[in-house]
């Protein structure tokens, strides 16, 4: 009886590793929801897992950011509607291995969910997962699919300070996304660092905020964040 060379049990069982951790990863590890500790501070807190990639201070028709030389982003070309006064914008990447579950960033009541095609086709995310991965800012260079891709909006209506607050979370999928959930339908109560929803697989959460003199921002670009727990502004 001839015998199996060992050579190939070897690579049977580096296979059977690969594989099983792919799995493991795929539809368990993925789904993980660690809980969190939320801030009782008046603040805004991340809505996701991952790296800040920009912050922004800006009017409603300007500019964002440049992604490359012809190409740019305004916050109407992020949150897909024309925008009014002036808005801090906030973008956090979300590598295949941060937390997918997405937290709302203030208490409030969800006003409006609009979700949008991608223009015409998603695009790969990876400029982005490079550069931070390596730390090579500006992070959004070459990532196009901050205009393109397909999006969520939920806008949430909250009081923070004292005066009434409309804030936008807009979940951006990747190209191997397989769904963008909402939790919570328009009309419903939010608390926060509530989980309201989540992308699966590698994607993007960008915040946009009413620009105000009291806020006072506290993450900068390559900074990493936790949802519901980490805060972005107080």
């Amino acid at each position: 009886m001839e015998t199996v060379p060992l050579t190939l049990l070897v690579a049977c069982l580096a296979l059977a590793v690969v594989v099983g951790g792919y799995l493991y990863w795929r539809y368990v590890w993925f789904f993980r929801n660690p809980s969190r500790v939320i801030p009782q501070t008046e603040c805004i807190v991340s809505p996701a897992d991952g790296t800040v990639v920009y912050v922004k201070e800006v009017n409603s028709n300007d500019d964002v950011i440049v992604i490359k030389q012809g190409v740019s982003a305004a916050v109407k070309d992020i949150v897909r509607e024309d925008v009014e006064a002036p808005k801090l914008l906030i973008g956090i990447f979300m590598s295949p291995f941060d937390v997918h579950h997405n937290r709302a960033p203030m208490s409030g009541d969800i006003e409006r969910i609009t979700h949008h095609e991608p223009r015409p086709e998603n695009l790969n995310m990876g400029p982005m997962h490079a550069r931070t991965l390596f730390n090579r800012p500006p992070f959004y260079r070459d990532s196009r699919h901050i205009i393109v891709n397909e999006r969520r909006v939920t806008r949430i209506k909250g009081m923070f300070k004292g005066a009434e607050t409309r804030c936008y979370v807009v979940q951006i999928a990747g190209k191997t996304v397989h769904g963008i959930d909402s939790y919570k339908p328009e009309g419903a109560s939010v608390e926060k660092g509530e989980i309201f929803g989540m992308i699966r697989i590698g994607s993007q959460v960008d915040v946009v905020l009413p620009l105000r003199s009291d806020m006072h921002v506290k993450v900068q670009p390559g900074q990493k964040v936790l949802a519901g727990e980490s805060i972005l502004v107080e």
